[in-house]
């Protein structure tokens, strides 16, 4: 098994071809082409609060057979799983709660694995489990307070409770491909009223004179980069007051993920007018920013939601993952389902405080999915056969 576990504050250390036989190609967002992006542009430093310190793996060749990407905060900004609460007690306390580790894709609430293992390695269980007990020693280690793995897939959550981490749940909107071969196919499996609204909806855009177009590979040019940046930095500046991405963060994941970039632009008279920026997995359309400098109406939906569910029926893709929050997306389809993290917390005091907010969270989470499903969803009943 390993030679040593260790951390690192570059991703380049460790290399494309180690980082990448460990993430895989189902999600792009954990991938050394995103990541360097990030990292190369300037987007995730010491700076901004997102300094890389990611958990490395070595078998007795030096390989690296398991990795966690992780950082060092400085903040809680870009998570959007909130402990803005618990750092503002912890303080009152008397506690320094930053720094902290955080383990995520930042600035995205993408669900996705956390603990990568090595593809061909015999025995991915130990793997995970080493890696657990290397970021279980982490805080302790650095002298800090918390240690956050947000929005990895359930199972991963399931073993670091297992090692004394708290688990916590949330909630996302995403779409679900049902084998659908267009669009009406889909609008065919709502319910009459929401079938309607939603026709109606996209009419409402096209009657206004936009039109769509889905730009991919080298069909982007600098120019949708330039005007699409400055949308995203007006969308943050209203949103957040900070854009962390930088411009070159764009040219970077156009020049390594191009073919798996997606921009969805909006156009009247000619003119760029909105865009959302999607990537492609293996199986799933990830929606993530969006800006415009047009305010009408239902441009949101359509540039968003609408052309996603397009794109991905058009290439056979089961999901689309349009982020975190937004109740609207219910009735345009999107249906809601938990996504989890993990939380490890060194202080006693706190962490019994967080524990019992997170028993009460969690009912009124599952609660909260079942209620919405039952009676907000917009999808016919199925009548049960006599």
């Amino acid at each position: 098994m390993p030679a040593e576990i260790k951390t690192v504050t570059d991703i380049h250390t460790i290399g494309q071809a180690q980082w990448d036989r460990c993430a895989g190609t189902d999600n792009p967002f954990v991938s050394f082409a995103f990541l360097s992006a990030m990292e190369d542009s300037a987007s995730t430093n010491a700076q901004t609060g997102w300094q890389p310190f990611h958990l490395v793996l070595n078998d007795e060749a030096g390989q690296a057979i398991g990795i966690v990407p992780l950082y060092v905060k400085a903040h809680s900004y870009g998570e959007y799983v909130f402990d803005w609460s618990w750092a503002e007690a912890y303080e009152r306390a008397g506690g320094k709660y930053y720094p902290k580790l955080q383990s995520a894709v930042p600035f995205s609430p993408v669900p996705g694995p956390r603990l990568l293992v090595a593809n061909d390695h015999p025995d991915p269980g130990s793997v995970r489990r080493i890696l657990i007990d290397g970021l279980a020693m982490l805080p302790e280690k650095l002298g800090m307070a918390t240690l956050h793995v947000t929005f990895c897939h359930d199972d991963e959550s399931r073993l670091m409770e297992d090692a004394g981490f708290l688990r916590r749940s949330g909630i996302q909107y995403h779409w679900h491909n049902r084998d659908y071969q267009n669009f009406d196919d889909f609008l065919a499996a709502l319910n009459s009223r929401k079938r309607k609204n939603l026709r109606k909806e996209r009419k409402q855009v096209l009657d206004a004179g936009y039109r769509f177009e889905s730009l991919r590979g080298d069909d982007l040019k600098p120019h949708h980069w330039d005007r699409f940046y400055h949308f995203y930095r007006d969308t943050s500046g209203r949103k957040w007051g900070q854009a962390y991405l930088t411009r070159t963060f764009f040219d970077l994941l156009h020049e390594r993920l191009r073919d798996r970039t997606v921009l969805v632009a909006a156009f009247r008279d000619d003119e760029m007018v909105a865009a959302a920026l999607n990537l492609i997995g293996n199986d799933t359309l990830y929606g993530r920013n969006w800006g415009t400098i047009d305010r009408t109406p239902l441009l949101h939906f359509e540039t968003c939601y609408y052309q996603a569910i397009d794109i991905a029926i058009a290439q056979g893709l089961k999901t689309v993952e349009a982020g975190a929050q937004g109740e609207h997306k219910i009735q345009r389809g999107y249906e809601p389902v938990i996504t989890h993290s993990a939380h490890l917390i060194a202080d006693p005091g706190l962490r019994r405080a967080v524990a019992q907010f997170l028993r009460q969270e969690q009912t009124h989470i599952a609660q909260d999915r079942d209620y919405i499903l039952a009676e907000h969803s917009p999808y016919r009943k199925v009548q049960a056969p006599d």
